[in-house]
């Protein structure tokens, strides 16, 4: 049974990797983040739309999934 999580757990790390790369980014960069160039607002309401949406959801997904596997891994 542990065989087959890991397994899974893997496989779902892979997939969280792949969305993560796949989102695009929402500001200038880190380096604006540190010279206060640019429009950085991290409190602004940014509606995600169309693909950026699923994409954003499925990575919650997959990140709920991921911890549950983890917790489930602990206990069996």
């Amino acid at each position: 049974m542990a065989d087959i999580l890991n397994v899974i757990l893997m496989i779902l790390s892979g997939i969280i990797i792949i969305l993560v790369l796949l989102q695009s980014g929402k500001s200038d960069g880190l380096s604006a983040a540190f010279t206060g160039s640019g429009d950085l607002n991290l409190f602004a309401v940014q509606k995600e739309r169309g693909p950026e949406k699923v994409i954003s959801r499925m990575t919650l997904i997959c990140g709920i999934l991921f911890f549950a596997l983890v917790i489930a891994l602990q206990i069996v």
